[in-house]
């Protein structure tokens, strides 16, 4: 196995590792928008902006 190979394979195991995961921050400003208009949230760059920095700032 290539040092690549090794190197991939020890970086997949990190990734799903106890307590370890992936969060995908790619939801359109659309998306996110159509969320906040449900609950009634203003659909502005600063709130969505907010809940970006929460959701990677909460403890835990």
């Amino acid at each position: 196995m290539s040092n690549y190979a090794v190197e991939m394979k020890q970086t997949a195991q990190a990734m799903v590792a106890s307590g370890k995961g992936i969060l995908a921050m790619d939801e359109s400003n659309g998306t996110c928008n159509k969320r906040f208009e449900k609950l009634g949230i203003p659909a502005t760059e600063e709130r969505r902006r907010a809940y970006r920095e929460l959701i990677l700032t909460t403890p835990g």
